[in-house]
């Protein structure tokens, strides 16, 4: 908005200000289960606790002169004392572990995945997260995790945890959701269901494959309709048990290869045709085709970047 507006000096303060959460990322920081944090200078392996798993970095608490504070990787998940981090927490994160805050740079996706080793490593560990029982769809935190394997160009496996969790978790019964609604949780299973997730901050809806045929939203434009319409291949029902990964999509009649679609398409209406298989398919993998990381592309150097917009990698420069 700054940059739209013409503001460049804050346009530069907060592109800047929003690489800041690279300062807590802690590249040596392995996956302990929770206990006293162990003193590892000088350790010989036989002192060295063991770890719950192979992954290495994490965000972690941190001083302002650098010095990293220690915070298990899975406290305040379900795996351990889920619900010590509500309220007036002695912990550094709220509601969710450092294992769920690790994922959160929505707007710089790119950067994380560097920092975690690659794309491959980034769905490796979202399969993980969500694989081990440390997710918890009850607060909106994790909302976000289950559709960024869209980032790690694997959209399918967003689409396999998107049905793994609803209805399983999300249906009519008595305990059909997870958490404490306060709108966010129908939100999601609404978003889920139509076959789009908005990424928030950001013009970009990532997309899935819906549960329904026929999808019809009203657009902003007077008489106009968004509409979302799932098909399959001549002789397949879409509707069909397994049809949960999309194989390719028209954009009003024109081959989308993107993962993503922006506002537009709900302001000014238009045919989404969604067309879903039984397997992960090429579509939406290719690396032009990935949602597109703001922080990475824009502030280090792409289109609409402003002056001194670059990031500093000195905690006492962005703290305080």
């Amino acid at each position: 908005m700054a940059r739209w507006l013409g503001h460049t000096g804050d346009f530069a303060k907060y592109a800047q200000r929003s690489t800041y959460w690279q300062n807590l990322w802690n590249p040596a920081q392995i996956d302990l289960p929770p206990a006293s944090p162990p003193d590892l200078s000088g350790a010989s392996p036989s002192q060295t606790p063991a770890a719950a798993s192979k992954f290495v970095g994490f965000l972690q608490p941190r001083l302002a002169n650098g010095t990293f504070l220690y915070q298990s990787p899975r406290v305040c998940s379900p795996t351990s004392e889920p619900h010590l981090c509500y309220y007036d927490t002695k912990e550094s994160t709220y509601e969710g572990s450092p294992w769920l805050y690790t994922f959160y740079a929505p707007h710089d996706m790119a950067t994380l995945a560097d920092l975690m080793g690659g794309r491959a490593a980034l769905a490796a560990r979202l399969e993980y997260y969500h694989a081990s029982g440390l997710a918890y769809l009850g607060n909106e935190q994790a909302f976000l995790t289950v559709f960024q394997f869209h980032h790690a160009a694997r959209p399918g496996l967003s689409a396999k945890w998107a049905r793994a969790y609803v209805p399983a978790q999300f249906n009519g019964t008595m305990a059909g959701i997870p958490g404490n609604d306060d709108g966010a949780m129908g939100a999601f299973a609404a978003f889920v269901m139509m076959g789009f997730f908005p990424v928030a901050g950001m013009d970009v809806y990532l997309l899935t494959a819906p549960f329904f045929r026929e999808v019809r939203l009203r657009a902003r434009k007077p008489g106009r309709e968004a509409v979302i319409r799932k098909v399959a291949a001549r002789g397949e029902d879409p509707m069909a048990e397994g049809m949960i990964y999309v194989q390719s999509i028209k954009l009003n009649g024109r081959k989308w290869t993107k993962s993503w679609i922006t506002h537009d398409f709900f302001a000014e209406g238009g045919l989404l045709e969604v067309k879903v298989g039984r397997e992960e398919s090429a579509w939406g993998t290719k690396e032009e085709d990935l949602p597109p990381s703001w922080g990475f592309e824009e502030f280090k150097g792409g289109e609409g970047q402003a002056p001194d917009a670059e990031p500093s990698h000195s905690v006492g420069e962005h703290i305080g």
